[in-house]
């Protein structure tokens, strides 16, 4: 639970939405998955029609070769994604015990990750694709690690303090975005609780535009990616694993991690980032229905350079 302070209609208003959650995460899976998750896909879909202009400009956007009834298709199914989102991100708040977070996410190469990552901290660079928020039980599989999930803070409190009781477990502590660094180096040497850390970032939001800011080809378009995952690694010296998330079936996924940085390999400037980059336009064009669509990405465009002039004839008046 974070310090924010809270008025008393706020304070109720989170226990409500709270107890709301609970019950709702005790409802039978087929309830919750097929009979509700259905309505809010119908909702946001067809009634609300949420966010569909930018869900469309997109994906025709991104994938220009690709026809417009196989994009209805893909859109189609993200709706579908995004409902099963919503009430994968609710159960959370029934998420009381080892066994029933394992059986929403596994890790079918746990104890090689675990080998490879004993007795240090590491990062992994995450996405907006399936439900990310299963991430944060690696530490459930593998006590010796605490996963430390950066988010970005909400403006609502009510909500801010809701998330904080969703995501936040015996190995997971949840830190704001701009307050990461400095967390990290104020707790590396002792790590949490004795427990070495595992910096979770999702690295595909749109971060503001800076005049040194460096696009990337990303879909089809010139993109901006959040740099601090590369910052902190080069800083720190730590491994970098790009976090490969696939979905199973409803409520169910399967999470690997690949290794792009070693956190002693000297590199360029962005070649961090562009290995993540790389992956991840992979992992959405395998399965692009489990990505978030519905974001604004791109509203950053990149200004067209201007051509140099070239040097004209010197003239002797």
């Amino acid at each position: 639970m974070s310090n924010t302070k809270m008025t008393l209609a706020q304070r109720v208003q989170l226990e409500t939405l709270w107890f709301l959650c609970r019950g709702f995460a005790r409802l039978p899976r087929w309830f919750r998955y097929y009979v509700f998750g259905s309505v809010v896909y119908v909702t946001l879909c067809y009634l609300l029609r949420y966010r569909r202009k930018v869900v469309w400009e997109n994906l025709c956007r991104s994938f220009p070769a690709k026809h417009p009834g196989e994009l209805r298709r893909i859109r189609r199914r993200f709706y579908h994604t995004l409902a099963d989102i919503f009430v994968d991100t609710v159960s959370l708040a029934g998420v009381d015990c080892i066994e029933r977070a394992r059986r929403m996410i596994r890790y079918p190469d746990a104890a090689g990750q675990s080998a490879a990552t004993s007795g240090h901290d590491w990062i992994a660079m995450m996405a907006h694709f399936g439900c990310w928020e299963f991430g944060s039980f690696w530490g459930l599989w593998d006590p010796t690690q605490a996963v430390v999930a950066v988010y970005h803070p909400l403006r609502n409190v009510v909500m801010e303090e809701l998330y904080h009781r969703l995501r936040n477990h015996a190995h997971t502590r949840t830190v704001a975005m701009h307050e990461c660094l400095r967390f990290y180096l104020r707790h590396r040497n002792e790590g949490i609780d004795g427990r070495n850390m595992v910096i979770g970032l999702i690295a595909d939001q749109n971060p503001p535009r800076r005049p040194d800011s460096h696009w990337f080809r990303f879909l089809n378009q010139d993109t901006l990616f959040f740099d601090g995952g590369e910052r902190l690694a080069i800083k720190c010296g730590l491994p970098v694993y790009f976090a490969r998330m696939d979905r199973v079936r409803r409520g169910f996924y399967e999470m690997t991690f690949e290794l792009i940085y070693d956190g002693q390999e000297p590199v360029e400037e962005n070649e961090i980032t562009e290995r993540y980059v790389r992956r991840l336009e992979a992992m959405i064009e395998a399965r692009p229905e489990l990505w978030m669509w519905s974001h604004r990405r791109w509203k950053h465009k990149r200004e067209p350079q201007q051509p140099s002039e070239p040097a004209g004839e010197s003239v002797t008046l």
